[in-house]
């Protein structure tokens, strides 16, 4: 049914939306602290490019997410129930949420730790550890997705 694959797109587009939405505001949070930066240690800017990378992942989960649906589970049809939609629309919704926020949080946490280095601590190591906690919940919601594909495939 035609409305029952919309809704499952409008889930598909929201999750795309906000995953990259985050993404592209985590990774200008630690890219504005990068620069700020590089001002008194140009000689770490190979760690600020990593460091400013990080939080770009969960726009790739939110792209992953569609692909799981659209290939692995193949859900994506015009034969798709109402159930199969609303579960899509709503795992969708889960890990555009978690992505938005996620990629937030870790570039506050990116860019402490590029200021930080920036000041001539060696606190490399230490911010990329630290990163991966806020990353963790957008594994753990792309994760989600896949057992909530599986389940209605």
């Amino acid at each position: 049914m035609e409305a029952n694959l919309l809704l499952a797109y409008v889930g598909i587009a929201v999750m795309l939306i906000l995953s990259g939405i985050g993404s592209a505001y985590g990774v200008t949070i630690a890219g504005n602290a990068a620069v700020g930066a590089l001002k008194k240690n140009d000689g770490a800017f190979g760690n600020f490019i990593v460091l400013t990378a990080l939080p770009g992942t969960q726009g790739l989960y939110g792209f992953a997410g569609y692909f799981m649906f659209q290939t692995i589970f193949g859900v994506l049809t015009p034969q798709i129930t109402a159930f199969q939609a609303a579960a899509v629309f709503g795992a969708s919704l889960s890990l555009g949420f978690v992505a938005l926020f996620s990629a937030l949080r870790q570039g506050g946490v990116c860019a402490n730790g590029i200021a930080a280095i920036g000041q001539g601590h060696n606190v490399f190591t230490n911010t990329l550890i630290l990163a991966v906690f806020p990353e963790l919940y957008a594994i753990v919601a792309l994760a989600g997705v896949y057992l909530m594909g599986s389940a209605i495939a």
